[in-house]
């Protein structure tokens, strides 16, 4: 970053160093701990020289003095593993210009650091302002967070008529080939950068011809963070590099505050150098909940976690195999203890909400293409994957919104739907995009199906309008900020959650005291803003009941309760030839203990309904789950931890078995009992069609999630 120098203060690297997990083998000058490697690559800093009046550096087995003119070559031979910084006054090499830190502990001192830091992103920002190119930012779901001056005089915007919106939701140019975004889409997600002509549309309706350079911003893990876009006009070249930059500064004049424009960004790991938009990584664009000024350095904490969607049965109930017993192990226990050294650390973190918060949209705004994919979604063969795509993964906010609007919950709440939209954005922000499964389209699945089953008459004979909103709502924030990791994972990492919930319900408890954070810390998306007390206490009690009922160690517990409460007597009244006494009937369907059953079993049903959808969606769901259990086995080998469920190893595992074991030990009575209850045969016809299809592929001896092509 420039030929400038640093003096590096304990208190500021240490921040560094826990943002990028840094292996062993730091290096002594003088006893000076100083650390290189992957924080030196990640911030992207020439290489060498190093030359300190001559210190001895260790490098190997014996110490090397070091002159101007060798450390370039001795960095490149010997790539240097990283320590923690204490380097008192040693110079490194930083940023264009010398800045010096002095190392303080005092709080004050530590925010006058932050303050010259917050100096340095203005800087970069006054760049993008008065950039001649077309800038455009978007985050990782290609949400547009930033354009500049140039951008909005070449396309004819204002800022505020693009912040907030979709893509997908301004309007395209004709004259692009139709495979164009499916091209460019497909190659900056794999973190590629593309480059190209493209033909971009101005509000005035007129298509500009542009060279268009698109960057995907990496961050910490490898994922990606932003795009950016630079936008040059072919034939308007000329006109760009005439823009004054003082047409710009009264209009603009301190309208970007970066406190208020950042709080969740790339740790820096892009090692491209082209361009100012290199430091892009140092701030975020999307606004904290909290308001405190959030520097990616200091706040953005790694995930929390969760874990509702499967179940676990009481051993020894069936007849075991293998794939089944690591289901039981891993989904319904809560781990073998296994710290001393293995601790897996999960910062307690604010929640956030994106920066459009401040524009919503109504249900009329949805854009045409998204409401296409929802035209059937009253439908149990609802397509999500479909809307998915639509959205660019954003499926939750107009699914919610539709589906609210359906079952009257704004005005159930007394809440404007500008509120219930915030919510809605401000839940799905809370879902890792990055989660192959649990993220914010298994959230949009699961509230699909809940809907779905709220509509069945014997449901809508059993509950009242407050434990149908409850529903939605728990099914809406049942995985919110799910990490992608089991419980037990958690309990045998010794996460903090898992030490704040004594190892019980870990995630369950976290998703639904999330949940509740996010909405009630800012009036821009409390929907319960308006509501009486009592009422709203009732409401939120429901929403953590359904929440907590997803928890996998009291599966049979909730099936049990419900068939002997609930099944077995309306059987009993008809064995009787009591079908008329109608009485007798809503007496159960309606008795508070068993409405607390039915909302408990319907959202359990909804939560792992994938095994009874269309033979696609289901190989498409196997899939997914598949993949993050993969992650997690590979993650409990790199960290040395039990390996909880050891036949999802991506090297061996068979799919096709772990999906009959599941269906046989978790699903079958389930759907079962619900069937009896709710009159599900559509679902039952898809669950035996799917159970055939893999038992197909497993007499074929096969492991993968389709047959091979013919």
């Amino acid at each position: 970053m420039g030929p400038g120098l640093y003096t590096a203060p304990y208190s500021l690297w240490a921040l560094v160093y826990k943002q990028h997990p840094i292996p062993y083998g730091p290096w002594s000058i003088h006893s000076t701990l100083f650390p290189m490697g992957r924080v030196y690559t990640q911030h992207p800093i020439p290489y060498g020289p190093w030359s300190i009046n001559s210190t001895l550096f260790p490098m190997g087995p014996g110490l090397y003095t070091a002159p101007y003119s060798l450390w370039a070559l001795v960095y490149t031979q010997h790539p240097i593993p990283y320590g923690p910084w204490s380097i008192n006054s040693t110079l490194f090499p930083m940023g264009p210009g010398q800045k010096r830190y002095v190392e303080n502990t005092n709080t004050m001192a530590c925010y006058n650091e932050l303050l010259q830091l917050e100096r340095r992103v203005m800087l970069s920002f006054t760049a993008l302002e008065q950039s001649q190119e077309a800038i455009e930012i978007t985050n990782e779901d290609q949400v547009i967070q930033y354009v500049n001056p140039a951008y909005e005089s070449i396309m004819g915007y204002q800022q505020g008529e693009l912040i907030g919106k979709e893509i997908t939701e301004v309007p395209k140019s004709e004259k692009n080939k139709p495979d164009l975004l499916e091209t460019i889409n497909s190659c900056i997600r794999k973190g590629k950068e593309w480059q190209g002509i493209y033909y971009a549309k101005k509000k005035n309706g007129d298509s500009v011809q542009q060279n268009v350079k698109i960057t995907p911003v990496i961050g910490q893990g490898g994922k990606i963070r932003h795009y950016v876009s630079i936008h040059r006009p072919l034939h308007d070249q000329n006109k760009v590099r005439d823009i004054q930059s003082s047409k710009y500064k009264d209009r603009r004049k301190g309208s970007l505050d970066v406190r208020s424009t950042t709080s969740r960004g790339s740790d820096g790991s892009s090692q491209r150098r082209h361009s100012s938009m290199a430091r892009i990584h140092s701030m975020t664009i999307e606004a904290p909940i909290t308001k405190v000024p959030t520097f990616h350095t200091m706040t953005y904490t790694t995930h929390l976690l969760h874990n509702a969607e499967l179940y676990s049965p009481q051993l020894g109930t069936k007849e075991e195999d293998p794939h089944t017993n690591d289901l039981v192990g891993g989904l319904m226990t809560d781990g073998l203890r296994r710290l001393s050294g293995n601790e897996y650390i999960f910062a307690a973190k604010q929640p956030h909400l994106p920066s459009h918060l401040a524009m919503p949209l109504s249900l009329n705004d949805i854009p045409p293409h998204v409401a296409q994919t929802m035209e059937n979604e009253d439908s149990w063969d609802f397509d999500i994957f479909n809307l998915e795509t639509a959205c660019l993964k954003r499926p939750l906010t107009y699914l919610g919104l539709k589906i609210f609007s359906r079952f009257g919950v704004c005005e159930f709440l007394s809440c404007p739907e500008a509120t219930l939209r915030s919510w809605l954005q401000g839940i799905e922000a809370n879902y890792h995009s990055t989660n192959s499964y649990h993220n914010s389209s298994h959230a949009a699945d699961v509230l699909h199906a809940t809907s779905y089953f709220l509509c069945k008459e014997r449901v809508k004979q059993s509950l009242e309008q407050i434990d149908e909103v409850a529903a939605l709502i728990a099914a809406t924030v049942h995985d919110v900020d799910h990490p992608g990791r089991t419980n037990s994972f958690l309990c045998n990492a010794g996460s903090e959650l898992a030490i704040l919930y004594n190892d019980t319900a870990v995630l369950e408890s976290h998703h639904a005291a999330l949940a509740f954070q996010i909405t009630t810390r800012d009036d821009k998306c409390n929907i319960f803003k308006n509501m009486e007390r009592n009422e709203y206490r009732t409401l939120r009690q429901a929403i953590i009941d359904m929440v907590l009922a997803t928890e996998m160690t009291k599966h049979f517990e909730h099936v049990n309760k419900f068939v002997n409460s609930i099944n077995k007597p309306l059987a009993a009244l008809e064995e009787n030839g009591g079908i008329g006494d109608e009485e007798s009937v809503k007496g159960i369907l309606t008795s508070p203990d068993n409405r607390i059953l039915v909302k408990r079993m319907l959202i359990k049903c909804a939560d792992i309904s994938n095994p009874c959808r269309p033979l696609e969606l289901c190989i498409e769901w196997a899939g997914r789950i598949s993949e993050e259990y993969f992650a997690q086995t590979d993650e409990e080998k790199r960290q040395s931890l039990p390996v909880v469920m050891p036949v999802f190893d991506r090297n061996t595992c068979s799919i096709p078995k772990s999906q009959i074991s599941f269906i046989d030990y978790f699903i079958t009575d389930m759907f079962d009992a619900w069937d009896a209850f709710a009159d599900l045969p559509n679902l039952m016809q898809h669950l035996d069609n799917n159970f055939k299809y893999w038992k197909g592929l497993d007499e074929r001896k096969l492991h993968s999630l389709r047959p091979p092509p013919e």
